[in-house]
């Protein structure tokens, strides 16, 4: 896990609109960056589901949302237009950003270890530190959770 006021690795990925995103295109802003492990997969809809409807909110305290999962862009875009989801969605095919960021580690399933994405959302400040992170996230309630810390922030 990273540590809380370290600056968020940087990072380049392919997004669901703009082609590339980089951390760095929301200096000036709060970011939401949310690690899931699979499109289309009952808790990742439910968590993204769960972003999508609270977008506004975080919007107007001048917060961005971005979901990163491994899967491809075509898989995303999938998952895009069947939920409606109105922020993008990040591809790390290369498990690069996943392992900067501390989510890519052993887990266990029906008895199997494996390799996968330890569900985590991070919160990073408008200078790029992280303000707090949240690990093995049990989705319920999860969005409301972060934006509810975010508010209790931007208030200080």
């Amino acid at each position: 896990m990273l540590k809380i006021n370290s600056k968020a690795p940087s990072f380049t990925v392919t997004s669901t609109t703009n082609n590339k995103y980089s951390l760095k295109d929301s200096i000036g802003k709060y970011v939401v960056l949310y690690f899931y492990p699979k499109d289309d997969t009952p808790g990742c809809t439910m968590e993204t589901n769960d972003f999508n409807k609270l977008l506004s909110k975080f919007k107007k305290l001048n917060c961005e949302v971005y979901g990163l999962s491994k899967d491809s862009l075509k898989s995303h875009d999938k998952f895009r237009d069947k939920y409606k989801i109105k922020f993008d969605l990040l591809a790390d095919e290369d498990i690069k950003v996943l392992k900067k960021y501390k989510v890519w580690g052993k887990k266990k399933f029906m008895g199997r270890e494996f390799m996968g994405i330890i569900r985590s959302t991070y919160l990073i400040d408008k200078k790029g530190k992280i303000l707090k992170v949240w690990n093995n996230v049990k989705v319920k309630d999860h969005a409301k959770e972060v934006f509810k810390t975010l508010q209790s922030i931007v208030k200080k």
